[in-house]
C-alpha cells in the first residue's frame, strides 16, 4: 500500500514536470491501475502474445521488428550494426584468455538456469539501470560504444548471453510490453534459430534481432558450437519522453523498496481509515471484533 501511495505521489510529479509540454502519462495511470489488478487483465493482440498485468495499452505488438526498415524509431541501431566487429572482437579475445569457455558465463548460471532453462548463461554489464563497473572493466570497449549510442536502455539491462550447444530456451513470455529487446549476434553457428509468436528468424553476426518479449518466444542451438549474442534492452519507442521517465520512476522505486532503502511509513489511507473509526473501531479491527454488537 505504501509502494502505491509512493508511486501515485511520484508520477504527480512526472506530470507536473511535462504539462507544460502537454505530454500525458495517462496510460502510466492506467498501468499502475493495471498492475496492482484493479482493472482487468489485458488480452494479447495477435498469436503468440502474452502481456503481464506490467502492461501499457496502445503500443505496438509484432513479434520481431527491423530496425533497419524503421531507422527512424532506433536512431543508434545502425551505428552499433557498424561498430559490431568491436564488440565481437572484444568478446573473442576474452574467450581466448579463459582457460575454460564456461567461467566467463559462470555468474548467474546457476539463477539463469532456473529461467531459461540449461545451456542459457549471461555476463551482465548493466542491469536494473545500474551499470557493473567490474564487468564493464572487462569490456571497455563495448561499454564505450554503447554509452556513446543514446540507447534509451529500460529495465532490464544488458549482457553477453551464451546458448550452450545442443540446447534452447523453452517458450515463455516476459510479459512486460513497454520494452523491446534486440539480440546483436556475435557468433552465430548454423542452424540457430528464435521464435517469438508464430514467426521465426536467425541471428545474424553484426546484425541486430529485435524483439516483442511479450510475445511467447524461445531458442534453439542445434548445432555442436556455442552461440553467442549481446542482448540489450530499451524503452518501446512508442512511449513518449514522460511515460518512459514515468516508469522509470516506478521501476526505479520498486528496486529500492525490494532492497529496503524506502524507510518504512504508515500509508495514508490506513491512517485515514483509523482517524474515521475512533478508538474502538481500531481495536476493533485489529482484532476482528469491529462488526460484532
Amino acid at each position: 500500500m505504501q509502494f502505491w501511495e509512493d508511486v501515485g505521489d511520484g508520477l504527480n510529479d512526472v506530470e507536473t514536470v511535462y504539462n507544460e509540454d502537454g505530454l500525458s502519462i495517462e496510460r502510466i495511470r492506467a498501468f499502475a491501475l493495471s498492475a496492482q489488478g484493479k482493472t482487468s487483465a489485458p488480452t494479447g493482440y495477435g498469436p503468440g502474445h502474452k502481456p503481464s498485468e506490467e502492461h501499457v495499452e496502445g503500443l505496438t505488438a509484432k513479434p520481431f521488428w527491423n530496425v533497419r526498415d524503421e531507422a527512424d524509431k532506433f536512431p543508434w541501431a545502425e551505428k552499433l550494426e557498424n561498430n559490431s566487429h568491436i564488440v565481437i572482437q572484444e568478446l573473442q579475445d576474452k574467450l581466448d584468455r579463459e582457460a575454460q569457455e564456461q567461467s566467463l558465463f559462470a555468474s548467474d548460471s546457476a539463477w539463469q538456469n532456473n529461467v531459461m532453462g540449461k545451456g542459457w548463461s549471461a555476463f551482465r554489464l548493466q542491469r536494473l539501470g545500474v551499470w557493473n563497473v567490474e564487468n564493464c572493466e572487462e569490456f571497455p570497449k563495448t561499454t564505450e560504444l554503447l554509452r556513446s549510442l543514446n540507447i534509451p536502455f529500460a529495465v532490464r539491462g544488458v549482457c553477453f548471453a551464451r546458448q550452450a550447444s545442443g540446447s534452447g530456451v523453452q517458450p515463455h513470455s516476459d510479459g512486460r510490453n513497454f520494452i523491446l529487446t534486440s539480440h546483436l549476434g556475435l557468433k552465430i553457428p548454423d542452424g540457430c534459430w528464435m521464435k517469438s509468436g508464430d514467426e521465426e528468424q536467425t541471428w545474424q553476426e553484426g546484425k541486430l534481432t529485435t524483439l516483442d518479449t511479450s510475445f511467447e518466444h524461445s531458442t534453439g542451438n542445434p548445432t555442436e558450437d556455442d552461440r553467442h549474442v549481446l542482448i540489450i534492452d530499451y524503452w518501446h519507442p512508442d512511449l513518449t519522453i514522460a511515460e518512459r521517465a514515468a516508469l522509470e520512476f516506478v521501476y526505479d522505486l520498486r528496486n529500492k523498496f525490494e532492497n529496503g532503502n524506502i524507510p518504512f511509513r504508515k500509508p495514508r489511507a490506513l491512517m485515514q481509515e483509523e482517524e474515521g473509526q475512533g478508538l474502538a473501531g481500531i481495536f476493533g479491527s485489529l482484532f476482528g471484533g469491529g462488526d460484532k454488537k
